[in-house]
């Protein structure tokens, strides 16, 4: 058995396979159920409008944001408009740091929420959103 094996319980052999690895698996290997995780395309479009943005010329604060800028601003917003699990806390240096979610372990369910967040976010602030991703 290899240290680690991955099944999509996409159909009845799928899920049997599975069965039958977590039957064969040593004392101490773990199993997790977990939802699928965002698509590439989710990341494709959520960077796009995050780059359409950035180009549009809107300040946030006073400034005009990066597309990394406005990534951590989206994701933050969207953290606490779905009451997700975020943290506002002070950072090694004394800076203020938000300790939020990550776009990597974003489920298919959590990134379209955030696509749908941002895209609505654009639409009241007047920006287009040029990519079509």
């Amino acid at each position: 058995m290899t240290d680690r094996q991955t099944f999509i319980l996409a159909h009845q052999t799928a899920r049997q396979r599975a069965v039958e690895a977590v039957q064969s698996a040593p004392e101490g290997f773990r199993v997790l159920i977990a939802e699928p995780k965002r698509s590439d395309s989710q990341a494709d479009r959520f960077y796009a409008i995050c780059t359409d943005l950035a180009k549009s010329g809107m300040e946030w604060c006073g400034k005009r944001r990066s597309k990394e800028d406005w990534k951590v601003l989206l994701l933050s917003a969207h953290a606490k408009a779905t009451n997700e699990h975020f943290e506002l806390t002070v950072g090694l240096e004394g800076e203020m740091v938000n300790l939020r979610e990550s776009t990597t372990n974003l489920s298919k369910k959590r990134g379209a929420s955030l696509i749908d967040y941002a895209e609505s976010f654009c639409a009241m602030n007047g920006i287009k959103l040029m990519s079509n991703i």
